[in-house]
């Protein structure tokens, strides 16, 4: 019964933004670290930005200064505010919950920067 599911992907021009946003349900959501990773087509998953219990943020180094994370635990939801979107930043978007062993991913959602 545990469930993430992402929304907010989408087409948007090279320079725009976009906000992701992940529901949580199933899980003691304010106990986990919450992470959005992205995977482009031939290329491994990679880390996006996490956020921990305690409010610890933790990016890439790709997307510093142009990406916030946020979560708000009544709601069991993370966002991630892109802005400054690149080309190079189309990928699908996955939502991650961890705690220990304990992981869970979302189905993803796909971002596409193009004019």
């Amino acid at each position: 019964q545990v469930q993430l599911v992402e929304s907010g992907g989408g087409l948007v021009q090279p320079g725009g933004s976009l906000r992701l946003s992940c529901a949580a349900s199933g899980i003691r959501f304010s106990l986990y670290t919450m992470g959005w990773y992205r995977q482009a087509p031939g290329k491994q998953r990679e880390l996006v930005a996490n956020i921990t219990p305690g409010d610890t943020k933790n990016y890439a180094d790709f997307v510093k200064g142009r990406s916030t994370i946020s979560r708000d635990n009544p709601k069991a939801s993370v966002s991630l505010q892109m802005t400054s979107l690149k080309p190079e930043d189309t990928a699908v978007y996955y939502c991650n919950a961890r705690r220990g062993t304990d992981l869970t991913w979302g189905q993803g959602t796909q971002v596409t920067v193009s004019s």
